[in-house]
């Protein structure tokens, strides 16, 4: 017996999750087919010219923007901002700093400091000997 491998297929939204790009800036043909696994690779290893474009100019989908501006998808929606941004939105965010990125990153680094701190004492007590 020959076994038939089939094919593995992603929506277009995920396809786009997991190149780190806003969906609804693709190009019509990207969101309105299927993705295969195959193909995926192929955008990752020689992205096209609208993809490079996509993730230098934009509009970056919230989990870019977060990561760009250094705060949580959570504060972004604290912050007001609900939409896809571009490039140029974030840069001028950052230029501006208004008080809510401000508030925000600290709360990022607080955040990431608490993580730090638990993970070290985690790794203390799981090299300390048991009595």
């Amino acid at each position: 017996m020959t076994s038939h491998k089939t094919v593995q297929t992603m929506k277009p939204a995920t396809a786009a999750k997991k190149l780190g790009v806003y969906l609804e800036a693709t190009p019509a043909e990207f969101q309105d087919g299927v993705v295969t696994r195959g193909e995926l690779t192929a955008l990752q290893a020689d992205p096209p010219a609208w993809l490079l474009e996509l993730r230098r100019e934009g509009p970056h989908p919230r989990p870019v923007v977060a990561a760009k501006l250094g705060v949580s998808i959570a504060g972004l929606a604290r912050g007001g901002v609900t939409d896809a941004l571009t490039t140029a939105e974030i840069d001028a965010l950052k230029e501006d700093k208004p008080e809510w990125l401000e508030r925000e990153r600290a709360t990022q680094a607080e955040v990431r400091k608490e993580s730090v701190r638990i993970k070290e004492r985690n790794a203390e007590r799981a090299t300390r000997p048991r009595s």
